[in-house]
């Protein structure tokens, strides 16, 4: 480590999608981080289904990615693999500065990754996390252990993917007083509505397809009945607006009653059909709801195509500001996550 480097001991939970990829991007990265950031980020701790490795002086990231191409889990990672152990084990036993929390969202009640953010915050690291879950049931306990042990907890990849729409919120517009608030916030829906509009498919034809190419899950639910876009909603209204909202103050309305002809009348109006998830200020307090919206066809999530997802901020001194995001893949999401560790150690 050169003179001047800030030496970063990471531990990982979940090795899916995000957090592949985010490994993927640290091995790539490397040279960036340590030569233009000087951080030198070494990976300690990993966790998956089939157990963790954990090694204090840092794991082969190539190791581990060559594990999980041939379908191992990293319990197989060689003297460092320990079967059976359990995310909260490894968080719990570490030798680290930060955790990563990447691990499925379990809307019921946040675990595994609650409690692993929870034992890590209290253990004096900081947590940057792509699991929306842990913020939905339990953001003020969080930010408070955060506040308590002197800790960071970011988590701007938790709100549509790898577009900074938090970061956006909660830093450049600071000052400003937001109004109203619109966002595109949900991958799934955005693509099978687009592809229905565009190309003529029918709702099932476009999540089929939309499953086909990685975009939609196997059991779409959350996805095409609006609570992932209300979820999303209860992050950004509680770190970016300052009001304490829940599900339960969010009108939550789907996807799967809408067909083809509705769209065609749309657009033949000049309109478009998007799933919009939106705070608007009213009688000196916020309405929120999700619902498909009918948006002029100028309307900057209007614009947006089946791959992407965008955010606009309303306020009272910044005019509107819109920001979109292409996400084809999950890379994006894994950048968030990296951008928010790069933050913690460069921006303090």
């Amino acid at each position: 480590m050169t003179t001047g480097t800030t030496q970063v001991r990471l531990i990982l939970v979940g090795v899916g999608n995000v957090g592949g990829r985010l490994l993927e991007l640290l091995d790539r990265k490397q040279g960036t981080l340590c030569e233009d950031l000087g951080l030198d980020v070494r990976v300690t701790g990993v966790s998956d289904r089939s157990g963790l490795a954990i090694c204090s002086s840092g794991l082969d990231v190539q190791e581990i990615l060559r594990l999980k191409r041939e379908g191992q889990g990293v319990a197989a990672y060689g003297e460092w693999g320990q079967p059976g152990r359990t995310a909260l084990d490894l968080v719990r036993t570490a030798d680290a500065d930060l955790l990563v929390e990447a691990s499925p969202a379990n809307m019921v009640d946040g675990q595994p990754g609650l409690g692993c953010i929870e034992t890590a915050l209290v253990r004096g690291m900081h947590v940057v996390t792509a699991n929306k879950a842990p913020l939905v049931l339990a953001y003020d306990r969080l930010l408070d252990l955060a506040r308590r042990h002197k800790v960071q907890l970011r988590f701007d990849a938790t709100v549509a993917g790898g577009l900074p729409a938090i970061n956006l919120g909660q830093r450049d517009l600071a000052a400003a007083h937001i109004h109203r608030l619109e966002g595109v916030v949900n991958l799934t829906t955005n693509y099978i509505l687009t592809r229905m509009a565009e190309d003529g498919l029918s709702y099932e034809e476009a999540l089929g397809d939309a499953q086909r190419a990685g975009h939609a899950e196997t059991d779409p639910t959350l996805d095409v009945e609006g609570w992932d876009a209300a979820n999303k909603l209860v992050i950004l209204a509680r770190s970016v607006l300052g009001v304490p909202a829940t599900l339960d103050d969010i009108a939550v309305q789907g996807i799967t009653g809408i067909g083809t002809d509705l769209l065609s009348q749309a657009m033949a109006a000049g309109k478009r059909v998007k799933l919009v998830a939106v705070a608007v200020l009213e009688d000196g307090g916020y309405r929120f709801e999700v619902k498909p919206t009918w948006l002029d066809a100028n309307h900057p999530l209007a614009q947006l195509g089946a791959k992407q997802m965008g955010i606009v901020f309303h306020t009272d001194i910044s005019g509107s500001i819109s920001a979109a995001i292409v996400e084809e893949t999950p890379l994006p999401t894994a950048s968030a996550v990296l951008r928010d560790l790069v933050q913690i150690y460069t921006l303090g």
